[in-house]
């Protein structure tokens, strides 16, 4: 990564502003903490008030600037722009330190101090700090532009996603109270069990999202326990298996013995109750859902494969993202948050693990999560 910074110098002695701009052309600075190369653009001005015109319609990122200049003073220049509260790091360039300066000058803003005369090898320290303080403030600043673009995409999406079931149920209501679909009884208890499964559907998005919310923000305190993944597959088999059943889906979980993986148990839950739902949801009648669990030293493997109606390729690469959900002819009735894959990923994350599917159409899917034990305990059969 490479990042300039624009430096403006102001120094009413010429040889000052050209040894300057020699000592930072072809300067080069390597920040390790953020891998980033920095090189620096100079400027120079000889007043305070050439200084503020340039730098009030355009502020460098770094201002040099001499306390004794020919009209406005530095110190004068550098409160004239406290109030403006800008994006630069000054560093006071003087021959007259005293204390009364440097408190003046630390109240009004400045960075640093740079002593005349200077070597060049004190120029580019003094640089380097500044650097360092500059790339700190503007990642910071792109982090916060970034969280504030996820944010808003994330609650578009999710207003959009609740609106329309919101809407329906709505409907639904408004008709049972007017009682406007007529006589028939089987009419109203049709509308309340579609209002019904759409709350059902809100329900679980609210769950799915503050599932995700608490392991992207990493406020849930994590329990590690020695932790039963065979039991954890189990439990969520049995969660799922009246749908399964009115669907005529088997379910088989293999080994039947218990699996001891170093893990969240709830984590364990989520990733299991997330699969084995899909699976089932996305399966044809008649179908299978099929769940292994193979554990291999410090690593294990779990898979959940299905006899469903499968995805493309394309499908398959967008998955795991936030609220992306299939939607075809063959899903237009089937209801889910699209939130449920993207958490199992982020989990698999959490143990240095990863998250795929393979899939065909019309013939199945089979997702596989991959977990690691960080603490150097082992996925293991008693």
């Amino acid at each position: 990564m490479e990042d300039t910074f624009r430096v403006l110098i102001v120094d009413d002695e010429l040889g000052i502003r050209l040894g300057i701009s020699r000592i930072l052309k072809g300067f080069t600075l390597f920040i390790p903490e953020y891998d980033t190369e920095v090189k620096f653009l100079t400027e120079q001005v000889e007043t305070g008030e050439e200084a503020l015109e340039i730098i009030k319609s355009n502020p460098p990122d770094i201002l040099l600037l001499d306390n004794k200049l020919p009209g406005i003073s530095g110190m004068e220049v550098l409160e004239t722009l406290a109030p403006l509260n800008l994006n630069m790091h000054t560093v006071i360039i003087t021959a007259y330190a005293s204390i009364e300066i440097a408190v003046r000058a630390t109240k009004s803003g400045a960075f640093d101090f740079l002593p005349k005369p200077f070597t060049p090898m004190e120029i580019k320290a003094t640089l380097e700090k500044v650097a360092q303080n500059l790339l700190i403030s503007r990642r910071a600043r792109e982090l916060a532009a970034e969280k504030r673009k996820v944010r808003f995409q994330f609650i578009s999406v999710l207003a959009h996603e609740l609106k329309a079931p919101l809407n329906a149920v709505e409907s639904y209501l408004r008709i049972i109270k007017g009682k406007s679909a007529g006589d028939n009884p089987k009419k109203y208890e049709e509308l309340l069990e579609r209002s019904l499964l759409r709350m059902e559907y809100m329900r679980k998005m609210i769950n799915d999202l503050l599932d995700l919310t608490r392991i992207e923000s990493g406020e849930r305190a994590r329990s590690m326990v020695a932790c039963d993944l065979v039991e954890c597959a189990r439990t969520a088999v049995d969660t799922i298996r009246p749908e399964a059943e009115s669907r005529s889906i088997s379910l088989s979980l293999h080994p039947g013995t218990p699996v001891v993986f170093h893990a969240d148990k709830t984590e364990m839950d989520i990733i299991f109750n997330n699969l084995l739902s899909n699976a089932v949801k996305y399966n044809r009648d008649h179908g299978s859902v099929n769940v292994d669990i193979i554990p291999d030293g410090n690593t294990v493997t779990l898979t959940v494969r299905d006899t469903g109606i499968g995805m493309t390729r394309e499908e398959c690469g967008r998955i795991f993202h936030d609220f992306i959900r299939i939607k075809n002819d063959k899903t237009t009735r089937i209801l889910g948050s699209g939130l449920g894959l993207s958490t199992v990923k982020k989990i698999a994350l959490l143990y240095d693990g990863t998250a795929s599917v393979v899939s065909v159409p019309d013939q199945g899917s089979t997702f596989t999560v991959i977990l690691k034990n960080t603490d150097k305990n082992t996925a293991t059969l008693p």
